[in-house]
């Protein structure tokens, strides 16, 4: 259990928190597990997450495997799902060995294998123009570092505060830095992987569409000196910054954060800059996108509004204090005329 900084809450977590949650009847409940890696000698890394929407009946479920050459392996489905009770969808499935320290993910299936990332701009023509593979996937996951974050909970009564179903992007979310080992099969190219990562856990209501932006940077350079960068703005025009850095066995939370970003002519993040303090010390890092997939969600409002908000999730080389490590940038930005509305926050 972990204190917050808020006299009224305070943050917890369980081993039970590792497992799935009753649901209720919030029509837009999600409860997801999201995992990375990188193997830093190949270059091979990849992402996976599954999405419980048990009230909408199905899930979201994502496979995305980045290969040294620049190729991108994706697949997105959503399978119909009746419970909660498991993460299993879509030939992905996710169990818990261990809380807090092993985890194990599978995936038997396809994935659209594309030379031009970019191209998943367009879902329809990417799966339409790129060859369909075989994926097989195979890693356990086990925590290099403490848990980070939890469930907020009344400090004097314990109970959770309600939230607006339709404002929500999760009630409740945690992250760990890990270690994943296994093997990676795509097509008829098999990779042993042995690297570094993130994973983490979110329930509760979630649109898409409830936050205006966000910046999410996580890292690792080595089992004992990683770190999670996360900027996120409600309203489009202030910003909340988080985050931890992993200095040995210990994290230590980050206070300041800014990110300068480049971007390309599709408004695709290429390089980065980010400067993060802590109680201990300040870090810049610099990083360098390898390969990017840029994916979208849309909704329509009850109004008939029609939402598009856009996902980019970079491959990234980062540097920091002469180390060399890897992870992902993801960045979020609900898109207006064609155009992320935080293109001009923390940028160059």
């Amino acid at each position: 259990m972990s204190e917050s900084n808020h006299l009224t809450t305070r943050i917890v977590l369980e081993p039970e928190d590792e497992f799935n949650h009753d649901p209720g009847t919030i029509s837009n409940f999600n409860e997801s597990m999201y995992f990375n890696v990188v193997d830093h000698e190949k270059k091979v890394g990849g992402w996976f997450r599954i999405g419980n929407r048990v009230n909408e009946g199905y899930a979201e479920m994502s496979c995305c495997v980045y290969l040294p050459d620049g190729r991108i392996g994706f697949m997105y489905q959503r399978p119909k799902i009746a419970t909660n009770d498991v993460f299993d969808a879509g030939g992905l499935s996710i169990e818990v060995v261990e809380p807090f320290k092993h985890l194990r993910v599978k995936y038997s299936g396809n994935v659209c294998l594309l030379s031009d990332p970019s191209q998943m701009a367009n879902p329809k023509l990417a799966f339409t123009e790129n060859p369909i593979v075989e994926c097989n996937i195979d890693l356990d996951f086990r925590g290099i570092s403490p848990m980070f974050g939890g469930r907020p909970v009344d400090a004097a009564t314990g109970e959770e505060p309600e939230q607006d179903p339709e404002q929500s992007f999760s009630k409740a979310h945690y992250e760990q830095h890990v270690s994943g080992v296994g093997v990676i099969k795509v097509d008829e190219e098999v990779f042993e992987i042995n690297g570094l990562g993130l994973r983490d856990k979110s329930w509760g209501p979630r649109f898409w569409q409830a936050i205006s932006w966000y910046r999410w940077l996580p890292m690792a350079f080595s089992e004992d000196f990683a770190m999670m960068i996360s900027i996120v703005s409600a309203d489009g025009v202030n910003a909340r910054t988080g985050g931890m850095v992993l200095e040995g066995d210990e994290y230590h939370l980050i206070r300041e954060a800014s990110i300068e970003t480049t971007w390309d002519e599709k408004w695709y993040q290429t390089n980065l800059i980010a400067n993060v303090s802590t109680d201990h010390r300040s870090y810049e890092i610099k990083g360098e996108v390898a390969s990017l997939i840029p994916l979208r969600n849309r909704r329509t409002s009850p109004d008939g509004e029609e939402l598009l908000t856009r996902i980019t999730e970079g491959l990234t080389k980062y540097t920091c204090d002469g180390s060399v490590g890897w992870g992902l940038s993801e960045y979020l930005d609900q898109i207006i005329d064609g155009v992320p509305v935080g293109k001009d926050v923390l940028s160059d």
